[in-house]
């Protein structure tokens, strides 16, 4: 695999590699990096759905790789089709990304390819973002060459990064239930909610969903002896804290699953 994506990445002198911060875009910026580091460009969006420690990866990465790291500030949240949060907010949040690429790239020359670390994983959900990406022609390298998140993973190892076993992390706007407003309060609300319960339970995959004023928090079947009466008080209190609209916290009935908080219809309000 990692041979068919150099090819594929040596023919494109020029590339711009969208990084969110987690293991699949970390991983092709590093490698797009190494292959060619004078023709490519690292772009990470600095935004409230963007988790506090996925910037900080992406700034540490850029810094021991060497990365030409630009920053920019996609304008989702002037959008009221995004705060409103549709069933396609991935839609409307990744064309607002890959507006701000087009921009960086045109004043960089226009010659860049746009890039995204879209696994072939990520063909078998609904994913609205990537509809955003045909439309602004961004490509997939991990796609074309047929990898899937297990290959990414292993990919990483060969490079000797530190991050090829990071938890799935996708952006905070992801744990509020479809319908549910996004807000920067309610965004940062979840963010505090999720480090405490991991601080508190020593789980690495938790979630603080939110539906309109209550928390349900989500972690594995194995893991749910840990989350017991005072934990779910503190993270109540840690949300209300940030965000005192909220105004219950619950463990959810039942074990995580990814997306949980995508639904085909809004919640009733």
């Amino acid at each position: 695999m990692r041979a068919r994506l150099l090819d594929l990445l040596a023919g494109l002198p020029y590339r711009a590699v969208a990084c969110s911060g987690g293991v699949d875009s970390l991983t092709l910026a590093t490698a797009a990096h190494r292959a060619a580091p004078d023709t490519t460009l690292v772009v990470h969006s600095v935004t409230p759905a963007v988790p506090a420690a996925a910037t900080a990866r992406v700034l540490a990465t850029a810094a021991a790789e060497g990365w030409d790291l630009r920053t920019v500030r996609s304008r989702e949240f002037e959008d009221e089709a995004y705060l409103a949060n549709p069933r396609n907010r991935c839609y409307v949040c990744k064309s607002h990304l890959y507006d701000a690429m087009g921009e960086l790239v045109t004043v960089a020359g226009g010659r860049h390819v746009l890039l995204s670390g879209a696994n072939a994983d990520d063909l078998g959900e609904y994913r609205p973002g990537l509809r955003a990406a045909a439309e602004a022609g961004v490509r997939h390298p991990f796609v074309e060459v047929g990898a899937v998140k297990a290959d990414v993973r292993a990919l990483a190892r060969e490079l000797g990064l530190a991050h090829a076993d990071l938890p799935a992390s996708p952006c905070l706007a992801s744990r509020l239930y479809t319908g549910t407003a996004v807000t920067p309060a309610r965004l940062h609300a979840v963010e505090v909610g999720e480090a405490l319960l991991t601080a508190r339970t020593g789980v690495a995959v938790v979630r603080c969903r939110l539906r309109e004023d209550e928390v349900r928090i989500e972690v594995g079947a194995a893991d749910r002896d840990r989350v017991g009466p005072d934990v779910v008080a503190a993270v109540l209190a840690a949300v209300r804290a940030v965000e005192p609209g909220i105004r219950t916290a619950v463990l959810d009935e039942e074990p995580y699953r990814p997306g949980r908080a995508f639904t085909l219809t809004p919640v009733a309000r």
